[in-house]
């Protein structure tokens, strides 16, 4: 097997952090009980109800997908409705898993130019129709950070929420890059949650270090009855549970999920900072998280490929760098090198 020289295409491209490889070592070490009975499951949730300062409700899923998908169906009957925005990862690439697990409950798109939802669009959706001929507006999903590297700051929650409590709705936070959000903000994981009105989170692992697992949190634990049952339903019930878990107790024990994710912002903002001043190279949006959107002409974009270099072109034809927690500063560089290069083809 030959390794690819590192690249920024996605930060799912990245190894296992050494903090979450060895606590899965650890728990190697002998047998122990099943489908989450054991210590490693129980130190894993009992960790994340210390980060965010309540006694919220822990769950283990193998992805992103099945978190976000499991999680809106528990919040909506198939005749339900939920708002996102039109680029949310829930309405892109989740191949219709939303619509699925819970199913049937329909996505309802916001029109959006950052990826951010605000009161005025989940407004305008949830009050367009009232008759009982359309899917009933349940839920709000949010992506945090969007898929264009934006974030939601604790005040733009804050009033999401309000609208949703006035109009009867739940809050959903699709959180695949949420530790980079917390710090990008410098806030801590409550704020930018339940202290802000977040009802379910989904906690994204894998992006931010582990190889796979990501954790569902209701802070309302009504919220969460029968989850279990619907993750065994969906195949996402572990029965080895130790080796979901405890990547997770590696990655909070001493602040290593968000240790990672500020060094994968650090080098983001690099990337932008090294080609700021490049003549007709911009930023499609603000550097606020751990990715960087290009606007690069194609040929361009096609020299770049020919040196060695994989991304993503993405909404509006933007190139797309991510970086991951083990970015390395002179391979960023050397990246920031080839674009200076190829943006005078």
């Amino acid at each position: 097997m030959t390794d690819i020289p590192q690249q920024f295409a996605s930060d799912n491209y990245a190894g296992i952090c050494p903090e979450a490889w060895a606590a899965t070592a650890r728990a190697n070490a002998g047998h122990a009980p099943a489908y989450g009975a054991d210590s490693w499951t129980q130190a894993a949730a009992d960790g994340f109800r210390r980060l965010f300062e309540a006694d919220c409700e822990v769950f283990f899923v193998f992805n992103g997908t099945a978190a976000n998908a499991l999680a809106l169906a528990a919040l909506c009957q198939s005749y339900h409705s939920v708002v996102c925005a039109e680029s949310a990862h829930v309405e892109t690439d989740e191949c219709g898993a939303p619509e699925f697990f819970s199913n049937g409950s329909k996505l309802l798109i916001a029109p959006s130019a950052d990826g951010k939802l605000t009161p005025a669009a989940v407004r305008a959706i949830a009050e367009k129709r009232t008759d009982i001929h359309f899917p009933k507006p349940r839920a709000v999903t949010v992506t945090q950070a969007t898929e264009t590297g934006r974030v939601y700051t604790p005040a733009e929650l804050a009033a999401l929420s309000d609208l949703c409590r006035e109009k009867g709705l739940r809050l959903h936070m699709d959180g695949a890059r949420f530790a980079n959000a917390c710090a990008s903000l410098g806030a801590t994981p409550a704020e930018i949650t339940w202290k802000a009105g977040v009802d379910v989170l989904c906690f994204g692992g894998t992006k931010n270090g582990m190889a796979i697992g990501e954790a569902v949190i209701f802070f309302d634990r009504a919220l969460a009855a029968d989850f279990d049952y619907r993750c065994k339903q969906a195949g996402q019930l572990a029965s080895k549970m130790r080796y979901l878990a405890a990547p997770w107790v590696g990655m909070l024990e001493d602040g290593a999920w968000l240790r990672h994710a500020r060094h994968a912002n650090a080098s983001a903002t690099r990337l932008a900072e090294s080609v700021a001043d490049l003549p007709g190279v911009t930023l499609a949006a603000p550097v606020e998280a751990n990715g960087v959107f290009l606007n690069l002409s194609e040929p361009a974009q096609a020299a770049l490929r020919a040196r060695g270099w994989q991304f993503y072109t993405f909404i509006g034809g933007a190139a797309r760098f991510m970086f991951a927690w083990d970015a390395d500063p002179e391979r960023v560089d050397a990246l920031a090198h080839d674009i200076r290069a190829c943006a005078r083809v």
